[in-house]
């Protein structure tokens, strides 16, 4: 049985698909043991404590630099023996030292079909404004491992979304959710816990 950790910065939508999952016994080798958190108060704490998942806040402003984060937030993964990561909107960037201490073992979800929309200063509803200015008629949603580049890992699971006429960011932001990353996250986890990647 994989020990998971969810990475979490807000709602925890994210996170809630998988505890739903984990809830339907689609992860029979994995299961969420711990949620961090970039910062205090956010509602995906609230989602954790409902589920009896026991929680950390990890907050990068409470570290004088990126090195010193990465270490306080490795120690809180390596006490909890957390075998698989998640990174479920997280906005804050994983170092070195956590990617090289969980190779293969890291995976993310993003919100468009990578190589479109990713990289540096792509999250959130900035990327469905990116979409949506481009033109483009199909988006979706991408689960990759995480490496060194900002959304660069081997990618394990796409689904395309149909962009509609009249979309807004909030409105394909959430049709990307809800026919994309909640489908794809719990499966792409279940892989990794299988040891199918």
């Amino acid at each position: 049985m994989k020990n998971i950790a969810v990475l979490v910065s807000g709602g925890g939508t994210n996170l809630q698909a998988l505890l739903d999952s984990e809830h339907r016994g689609e992860n029979p080798a994995g299961r969420i043991t711990l949620v961090v958190a970039s910062k205090p108060g956010v509602y995906a704490l609230t989602r954790a404590e409902n589920a009896g998942v026991k929680t950390a806040v990890v907050a990068r402003r409470d570290y004088a630099d990126s090195e010193a984060f990465d270490a306080a937030l490795l120690a809180v993964l390596r006490e909890n023996h957390i075998d698989v990561v998640v990174l479920a909107g997280f906005l804050s960037v994983l170092g070195p030292s956590v990617i090289a201490a969980y190779p293969d073992r890291i995976l993310n979800v993003h919100p468009s079909l990578i190589p479109s929309f990713c990289g540096p200063g792509f999250y959130g509803l900035r990327v469905h404004e990116a979409a949506l200015a481009r033109g483009v008629k199909v988006t979706g949603a991408t689960v990759h491992l995480v490496n060194e580049e900002c959304d660069g890992g081997p990618i394990l699971l796409q689904k395309a979304v149909e962009i509609l006429p009249g979309d807004t960011p909030e409105t394909l932001q959430k049709r990307v959710m809800v026919e994309a990353e909640w489908k794809l996250l719990p499966k792409a986890v279940a892989m990794v816990c299988n040891g199918e990647v």
